[in-house]
C-alpha cells in the first residue's frame, strides 16, 4: 500500500535489508511517527543463502554489520532489552509469525527494484494484506527513483549527462534532508522474554568466520562512519586520485552503500555543497553517486537489461564459446592472461573482493574486447566476488564496457591493457603488490613483461610462460577481431 499519513499504528516493525543502520533511516524515521511502539527485524533470506558459498566475504559483512545495528538500536532506546529480531527462513513466513507473535499491524521498508526483491515484496504485501497488516515502504537507496527524473517527454533517461543536468537541477535540500531517528521513551519496544535470542553467528546461519579486518574492512555504521571522516579530508583531491590504483583515491564506501551502512542522503549532503562552489573533486564524487541513481532507474524502467542487453541490436554479436572460450575465461579469473594489470586486478578481486573502479573497466574491456568473451560471463563473475556488488551498478557497468548498454562506450573504444598500466600505475607499485613475481621487474618492463630484454628478465628472475605467463592473446590482433565481431552493430548509431 502507499504511505498514508493518516495511519496510526500501535505495533510496528521495520524490516532492515539493505539499510543496515540506525540513523537517517527514511523507514524507521516514518515508523517513529507513526506507530506507538516499533521493532526491529533482519531476516535471513534462505532463498538467497543457499545460493551462496559458506565462505562469503558480503554475508560476513552483513553479520558484523546486524551487531552494529544491533547496539545502535539499544543504545537508541537506553534499554538492554530492545534491539534488533534477527530470523533466518522464508521472509512470508518470517514476518507471518512476527506478526503473530507481536501483534503487528504494519511493516515498514524500503523499495528494492531488483527482480527477486518486487516478486518477494509483492509476496509479502499478499500475506500481510490477508493478515490485516500493511505494508509500508518508502524511498532510501538512492536519492532519486524510478520515475522522479524523467526527460520533458516523460520518458526515462538512457545517456547519462542529460540525466546528470536534470538530476542536479532538481534536487533540493528537502531531497537530501536527514531522515531523524528520535525515539520517545520505550517506543523502541521490547522484546518479550519469549522471543529474545542471541544474535546468531555466522556458523549458526551455516557460513564461515571471514577475518574482514585483515581485508581493512570494518563493517556497520561505525565502519562507514571512519572512512567517511578519512575521505572528506581528501575529496577535493577526488578528480586527481581516483584513477590510480596504487593511490589512495577513492572512499572506499561503496559496500557501505552497498548495503545501506551509510545514507546516500548523507553523502550527497557532504558533496553537494562543496560541488556548487566549484571544488572539483566534490563535483567528480557526486557524479558517481548520481550514476547510482541513473543505474538504478534503468534497472527500474528496463527489467531486461539482467539478461539482454539494453541495445537490443547488440544481442546479435556471437561471442567466443565451446573449450577454448573456457580456457580463456578460466585465465582471466584466475589472473593468468599475461597482461600484469589485468592480472593484478583480478589477484586483488580474487583475494580481497575488492577491484579498483578503473581496473573493473580495464579487465571488462579486456574480458569483451580482447578476449571475445560474452560480458554476462564477466558480470556474474563479479557478482560472486565483489563485496560491494550491486545489481544495477554491476550490470550498468558491464554494459557500458561491452558498448551494449545506455552511454556506453563506443564499440570501436578498445582498452590497451598495457597503455593503462603504464597510463594508471606508472611506477608499477599496484603490479608489484599483487604480482610479487614481477616486483624486481624495472618500471619500463612491468607493464609488458614479454617486450622486455632478455636479459633484464632473467635480472629479475622471471621466466615467462613458467613462474609469469606469457600473454594469451595479442592484443592488436584481438582489437581487429573485435572490430569484425561488431561489424553486426556497426550500421547502428551508436
Amino acid at each position: 500500500m502507499k504511505p498514508n499519513s493518516r495511519d496510526f499504528f500501535d505495533r510496528s516493525l521495520v524490516w532492515f535489508r539493505r539499510d543496515l543502520r540506525a540513523d537517517d533511516h527514511a523507514a524507521l524515521h516514518h515508523a517513529l511517527l507513526r506507530s506507538k511502539q516499533v521493532f526491529c527485524v533482519f531476516i535471513f533470506d534462505t532463498a538467497i543463502l543457499e545460493s551462496l558459498p559458506r565462505h562469503d566475504r558480503r554475508v560476513a559483512f552483513i553479520h558484523g554489520s546486524l551487531v552494529d545495528l544491533d547496539q545502535q538500536l539499544r543504545t537508541l532506546s537506553g534499554q538492554e532489552d530492545t534491539g534488533l529480531l534477527v530470523r533466518q527462513g522464508e521472509p512470508t513466513a518470517c514476518l507471518q509469525q512476527l506478526i503473530s507473535e507481536l501483534g503487528i499491524q504494519a511493516v515498514f521498508t524500503h523499495h528494492d527494484d531488483e527482480p527477486y526483491a518486487l516478486k518477494r515484496d509483492t509476496a509479502v504485501k499478499g500475506v500481510l494484506a490477508n493478515l490485516g497488516a500493511s505494508f509500508v515502504s518508502f524511498k532510501d537507496h538512492v536519492v532519486f527513483e524510478r520515475s522522479e527524473v524523467l526527460t520533458q517527454n516523460g520518458q526515462p533517461y538512457g545517456v547519462f549527462t542529460p540525466y546528470k543536468n536534470n538530476w542536479l537541477k532538481k534536487v533540493t535540500a528537502a531531497d537530501l534532508a536527514e531522515k531523524h531517528i528520535k525515539p520517545s521513551a520505550g517506543q523502541l519496544a521490547a522484546i518479550p522474554a519469549a522471543l529474545r535470542r542471541p544474535l546468531p553467528s555466522l556458523e549458526d546461519i551455516g557460513f564461515e568466520t571471514v577475518d574482514l579486518p585483515s581485508l581493512h574492512i570494518q563493517a556497520g555504521a561505525s565502519g562507514a562512519q571512519l572512512l567517511l571522516k578519512d575521505f572528506v579530508k581528501r575529496i577535493s583531491q577526488y578528480q586527481q586520485t581516483r584513477d590510480f590504483p596504487s593511490v589512495k583515491g577513492p572512499s572506499y564506501l561503496s559496500v557501505h552503500l552497498r548495503f545501506g551502512t551509510v545514507s546516500v542522503r548523507r553523502l550527497a549532503r557532504i558533496a553537494h555543497p562543496l560541488a556548487m562552489k566549484g571544488d572539483l573533486g566534490a563535483q567528480t564524487w557526486l557524479g558517481e553517486l548520481i550514476w547510482r541513481d541513473f543505474y538504478h532507474q534503468i534497472l527500474h524502467h528496463h527489467p531486461r537489461v539482467v539478461e539482454q542487453s539494453f541495445k537490443p541490436a547488440y544481442d546479435a554479436i556471437v561471442w567466443e564459446t565451446g573449450k577454448e572460450a573456457k580456457q580463456l575465461f578460466a585465465a582471466w579469473c584466475e589472473g593468468r592472461t599475461g597482461y600484469p594489470l589485468v592480472d593484478a586486478a583480478m589477484a586483488q578481486i580474487n583475494q580481497t573482493g575488492y577491484m579498483h573502479n578503473r581496473l573493473r573497466m580495464v579487465v571488462a574491456s579486456f574480458l569483451v574486447k580482447d578476449l571475445g568473451i560474452d560480458w554476462r560471463w564477466g558480470e556474474q563473475y563479479f557478482a560472486q566476488h565483489l563485496i560491494d556488488f550491486d545489481l544495477a551498478a554491476n550490470n550498468g557497468g558491464w554494459q557500458w564496457a561491452s558498448s551494449s548498454g545506455c552511454d556506453a562506450q563506443p564499440y570501436f573504444r578498445i582498452f590497451n591493457p598495457v597503455s593503462q598500466s603504464e597510463k594508471f600505475d606508472p611506477q608499477g607499485k599496484f603490479i608489484r603488490r599483487y604480482l610479487p613475481q614481477l616486483a624486481a621487474l624495472p618500471n619500463d618492463a612491468i607493464h609488458a613483461p614479454w617486450l622486455a630484454k632478455p636479459l633484464v628478465i632473467e635480472a629479475a628472475n622471471v621466466t615467462l610462460g613458467k613462474t609469469y605467463p606469457l600473454p594469451i592473446v595479442d592484443h592488436a590482433k584481438a582489437r581487429l577481431k573485435t572490430l569484425m565481431r561488431y561489424s553486426v552493430v556497426k550500421s547502428k548509431n551508436d
